[in-house]
């Protein structure tokens, strides 16, 4: 359930223009509802600040477009992930705003609420075969509301492809690398920005990558101090540990910023 839906029924509670009654029809949902072969998480955006969002893999597309349809009741906007083109129509036929992208794999429902206080997030990909995995992250982040610049094909065996694009994601807040093959781009960006770089190991490569096991090990081996490292493929995971990296760092803006002495704006005390 949405945390702003939530915060205006206790509103209308508390000044009088929604009874108790009412508010716990509009609340009756949580803190889940029970589909019989999902329960459906309504309680998550409040304890994680994300609603719930829907892996499609091993669902029939009735199921996926029925847990679908119950998120967007609750929620601004709804993400699937890994859908593939038997399971949108039949999401899109419960819920008309239902949008596919084919390459990220990934549906959504409703529109996102841009969030520049947020910053953005540089995605890379070393290779066009990295594709995939990276507009799944690049998309999950848009539906989150976070800005998104996209660098592609720059890998280790022209670095100077990297180098062209070095000042667009330097600006960034955020780095997501996504690479297969030897895994080698995280390292390199990590020696060479100062912002948070979240390495994304695919399973694109020969015999000897083994499904993206090589990549990984070599991020998790990578002599760039600090580079966080998700599961194979997991753009999706890239993508929500990017965005509480930001929302972490506004959140603890907002803490430290001083506080004015009541009455007082603009640095004039009302009255003055």
């Amino acid at each position: 359930m949405d945390r702003l839906l939530v915060q205006k029924t206790l509103e209308a509670v508390s000044n009088g223009s929604l009874s108790v009654e009412q508010a716990m029809e509009a609340l009756r949902d949580l803190p889940y509802t029970d589909l019989g072969f999902a329960r459906v998480d309504h309680h998550r955006t409040l304890r994680r600040g994300l609603p719930e969002v829907i892996y499609c893999p091993g669902k029939t597309p009735g199921q996926v477009a029925a847990i679908a349809a119950k998120l967007a009741e609750l929620n601004r906007v709804v993400l699937a992930t890994r859908a593939d083109d038997q399971t949108y129509p039949a999401v899109a036929a419960a819920c008309s705003e239902a949008r596919y992208d084919p390459v990220a794999r990934l549906i959504t429902i409703g529109q996102a609420v841009a969030r520049p206080e947020l910053g953005t997030v540089a995605v890379v990909s070393a290779g066009t075969s990295d594709l995939p995995v990276a507009e799944e992250c690049a998309g999950t982040l848009a539906a989150l509301g976070v800005g998104v610049t996209r660098t592609y094909d720059v890998g280790v065996a022209g670095l100077h492809r990297l180098l062209d694009s070095l000042a667009q994601i330097r600006s960034a807040d955020a780095v997501v690398v996504v690479a297969g093959m030897d895994g080698a781009l995280p390292s390199v960006l990590g020696g060479l920005v100062e912002r948070p770089v979240v390495a994304v190991p695919t399973s694109v490569g020969y015999g000897a990558s083994f499904g993206g096991l090589s990549a990984l090990l070599a991020m998790l081996n990578s002599c760039a101090a600090g580079v966080a490292v998700v599961n194979i493929d997991n753009g999706f995971g890239a993508a929500r540990f990017a965005y509480s990296l930001l929302q972490s760092s506004l959140d603890n803006h907002s803490r430290r910023a001083p506080q004015r002495p009541a009455g007082e704006t603009n640095g004039l005390r009302s009255g003055s």
